[in-house]
């Protein structure tokens, strides 16, 4: 597979020369300076493409080209916002970068309610604590009904985290949810924000009434009105998982398990259309064998993203080391070195290690703890390669 890494732009900390040094072969970015919904010129493309390439490396996948929410709800713009992606692929489709990962999931990107959970060594990485989870449910967002999507055993966590927690424990679960995670990502609510929470709650509005069979619909209209361009300029459309894979919010979720694989596959079932293996995502939810869906999703996978996670009993999951956890990236990593071996991979969501705190890198993308993961994986194709070589 082909080494590749997550690169924030020209204004990213860490530099394209040490990415170079390092072994990266491939770049995964975007145009992070174009509001959502607005059109990638091709000048801009290839501003960015020609400024990747003078340092050596190539601009591998696009993560994303993001899907604005009107095109998710089905909004009175939606016609007018596909459009506007339409052109934008052209132009990617021009510029010959050609694998787009992108999501489906309505509002909120991905969740973690601690980005710095704190190891025995000392490292941090990101965590999911189910009660904390629906305390800013149930008492930030005061969302109506958000108390029957829990346990009785969650709930009674939630009512000893209302008498404990703090101004301050409150404002770091809202940045830790939908602002410091979601900002670089998605740009729907950014810091500095005065109200990230009410903007959060309009958004969420907007899904009044969408349940999981109209969200499914309005993600096949998406993709069959796109297609026509991705024949045309070869363009690889790879839909990330869920993340986490079960439902939150109230929203519908609809790449969570095989289930819903199968359905966006054969629903819109273009060797265009396809998936974003995030191995990561999909171990967080214990439905899901995820080396048995490798295997099963090879040929459709176009880009793989490489992490794991270990889950708990109840139901809170953290990042686990790249060499464990349900992930079990080894054996995914056979599979695709075997099954479809060029394949675009990056590491995701490193440990926060000593010298990378301070560094201001977003929320699981450090430099070291992604360089440690990479280094680690290396060897693990490298082994796999060499095995194959001699079978």
């Amino acid at each position: 597979m082909e080494k590749t890494w997550r690169w924030f732009g020209k204004k990213d900390k860490i530099s394209l020369k040490m990415l170079r040094q390092i072994g990266v072969e491939g770049i995964v970015t975007a145009l992070h300076d174009v509001s959502n919904g607005e059109i990638w010129t091709l000048e801009a493309i290839n501003d960015l493409k020609n400024y990747i390439e003078s340092h050596g490396l190539r601009w591998s996948v696009v993560e994303s080209l993001p899907v604005s929410e009107s095109i998710k709800y089905a909004g009175k713009d939606r016609d007018d916002l596909i459009d506007k992606y339409i052109v934008s692929l052209e132009n990617l489709g021009k510029a010959g970068v050609t694998t787009v990962c992108y999501n489906f999931m309505p509002v909120l990107d991905w969740a973690r309610t601690d980005l710095f959970h704190e190891w025995e060594d000392g490292s941090s990485s990101l965590y999911f604590d189910k009660a904390k989870f629906a305390y800013f449910e149930i008492y930030i967002l005061e969302r109506e009904g958000a108390e029957k999507d829990y346990s009785p055993g969650i709930l009674s966590k939630v009512e000893e985290l209302k008498k404990t927690a703090t101004e301050d424990d409150r404002k770091e679960l809202i940045d830790s949810i939908i602002v410091k995670t979601q900002g670089f990502v998605n740009g729907n609510i950014k810091e500095g924000d005065l109200d990230p929470v009410g903007i959060f709650k309009k958004l969420l509005a907007l899904y009044d009434g969408i349940d999981k069979d109209v969200l499914r619909q309005n993600m096949k209209y998406f993709l069959e009105r796109i297609m026509p361009v991705c024949e045309e300029w070869n363009i690889q459309m790879c839909v990330h998982p869920d993340d986490p894979p079960f439902q939150l919010l109230g929203l519908p979720r609809i790449v969570t398990c095989e289930e819903d694989i199968d359905w966006f596959l054969n629903a819109v079932d273009n060797p265009h259309n396809g998936l974003t293996f995030c191995a990561g995502s999909l171990s967080a939810g214990l439905q899901n064998d995820v080396p048995k869906l490798a295997k099963k999703y090879a040929s459709r996978t176009k880009f793989v993203h490489l992490r794991s996670t270990n889950v708990f009993e109840n139901g809170n999951f953290i990042e686990a080391h790249h060499l464990g956890g349900r992930g079990h990236l080894i054996d995914v990593i056979k599979v695709f070195e075997k099954e479809n071996p060029n394949l675009p991979m990056r590491v995701d969501h490193g440990r926060l290690l000593a010298d990378d705190i301070d560094k201001g890198y977003n929320p699981g993308y450090s430099f070291l703890g992604r360089m440690l993961a990479l280094g680690q994986l290396d060897g693990v194709m490298a082994t796999v390669q060499s095995e194959l070589q001699k079978n």
